[in-house]
């Protein structure tokens, strides 16, 4: 008896068919001289009608992949020795640290000699800046953010990006983060909500309970009081002027952006001034105060390995700086305000519709999400794999790397999670909404000009 198949899931059992029987061509698996299937078994395997079976066939077959033969099938073509390819992924800066990825690209390149992957850090990925690498094939694979991917969408640039075919065993929330108008433009690479962090020898020091998840900001902000020492450490403290810290404030204020019937933002007398007052009070009133990270050349994240700072705000992302660590420090959900909600950041894979190597490109994205690569992750890195059974593995880090007790502690707060897009703030409007908040938080500006020059964002995006 056939199976039942519901009719929401077809494209992406379309994608599942494309992709592994891509894969076990170019894997050798399917050998050249190999016939495939008959269209109807493949229709019973994947759940699919037939002519979707030979959409997918027709699209394997122009990739030179595979050879439809009238009246016989479906062969896998004789391929000659692989030519040396080259492909080139580019990447945020900090990725190398955060994915392990060296080691990643050798697994690769071991499992498909004739590719090499050449990993290139990107300037920025705003799409006006990336629209012509990508339309001249000058990068194959790219990594993305959730915030990074919306605005291509807003640019119209998501077109440039190849939809790709959705890993089960990821988290659901990651895929659909990474979802467009139905289509999965980022294959989940990586993941992390926004955390406490804090030195357990400190709290030990001053006979301070360490946090648990009832804390709320004013527990936090008593307990930094404690365990601040002048002219030695700071109690508490977090990269002020980072757009993701300000969103963690906002989203624990309920906020989201309001809108006149012009579509004009509007800001007084809403939750989002509310969250906007609360993270002023917070940073120039109750933190301590240090010179900005762009002026002092430090991170938050160093002058906690440092033994500077007692407890700060990072993300599974920043815990990479504290791998090798030598004095004991643990993670705990964020304090709470009304909405106990913490800002997820997920990290995908986008392969450009443009590669001239499209096959091999969408085979280094699949491999880098894969289950090899992402056990890397979870072995080599504190980030978290996107995969969940490599995510839920037991196993210590790699290389003696020190692993807080608490580092589960991400499987605890998935409800609490929201990705920025909640705000309602378009990607556009993001840099002068958060250019005006400093402003204002700086004493530069009156909370009704913020205001007033904030719901004007409209007229000039």
């Amino acid at each position: 008896m056939k199976t039942k198949h519901s009719r929401k899931t077809f494209r992406i059992r379309q994608d599942e068919m494309s992709s592994r029987l891509r894969q076990e061509i170019l894997e050798g698996v399917r050998k050249p001289g190999d016939f495939l299937p008959s269209e109807k078994d493949l229709a019973d395997q994947f759940g699919l009608s037939n002519k979707i079976v030979r959409d997918v066939l027709a699209e394997l077959a122009g990739e030179g992949l595979i050879e439809k033969k009238p009246r016989i099938g479906s062969v896998v073509s004789a391929r000659p020795e692989p030519e040396r390819i080259l492909l080139k992924l580019g990447h945020h800066g900090s990725t190398i640290q955060e994915t392990a990825l060296k080691t990643q690209l050798a697994a690769f390149e071991a499992l498909y000699p004739h590719i090499r992957v050449q990993d290139v850090t990107l300037p920025g990925l705003d799409p006006e800046a990336l629209k012509p690498y990508l339309e001249h094939g000058l990068i194959d694979v790219m990594t993305l953010n959730d915030a990074e991917l919306r605005a291509f969408s807003e640019s119209g640039s998501a077109g440039a990006l190849l939809p790709l075919a959705a890993e089960p065993e990821c988290y659901p929330f990651l895929t659909d983060a990474l979802t467009l108008d139905g289509e999965l433009l980022a294959l989940p690479l990586t993941f992390s909500p926004t955390i406490l962090c804090y030195n357990r020898e400190h709290f030990r020091e001053r006979g301070l309970w360490e946090p648990d998840s009832g804390w709320g900001w004013d527990e936090l902000l008593a307990a930094a009081d404690r365990l601040t020492i002048p002219q030695q450490r700071a109690g508490f403290h977090f990269s002020a002027t980072q757009r993701n810290r300000l969103a963690v404030f906002l989203l624990q204020s309920g906020a989201k952006a309001e809108r006149d019937a012009s579509g004009r933002l509007r800001m007084t007398g809403t939750p989002m001034l509310e969250g906007v007052r609360l993270y002023k009070e917070i940073v120039t009133s109750r933190m301590t105060p240090l010179m900005s990270e762009q002026d002092a050349q430090f991170r938050v994240e160093e002058l906690f390995a440092q033994g500077k700072l007692s407890m700060m705000l990072t993300t599974y992302y920043g815990l990479n700086a504290l791998r090798h660590a030598d004095f004991a420090y643990d993670i705990a959900p964020l304090p709470m305000l009304s909405d106990p909600a913490t800002l997820v950041i997920a990290i995908g894979l986008a392969v450009s519709r443009h590669s001239p190597r499209a096959a091999e490109a969408r085979l280094l994205a699949e491999f880098l999400t894969g289950p090899v690569a992402q056990s890397i992750i979870r072995r080599d890195t504190l980030s978290l794999p996107a995969l969940r059974t490599a995510a839920e593995t037991d196993g210590e880090a790699g290389e003696g790397a020190y692993r807080p007790s608490r580092f589960n502690v991400y499987r605890e707060i998935i409800p609490t999670y929201r990705f920025g897009v909640t705000l309602g703030l378009r990607e556009r409007e993001w840099r002068r909404f958060l250019h005006e908040v400093m402003l204002y938080m700086s004493g530069l500006a009156s909370e009704a000009a913020m205001c007033e020059r904030i719901e004007s964002l409209s007229e000039h995006t």
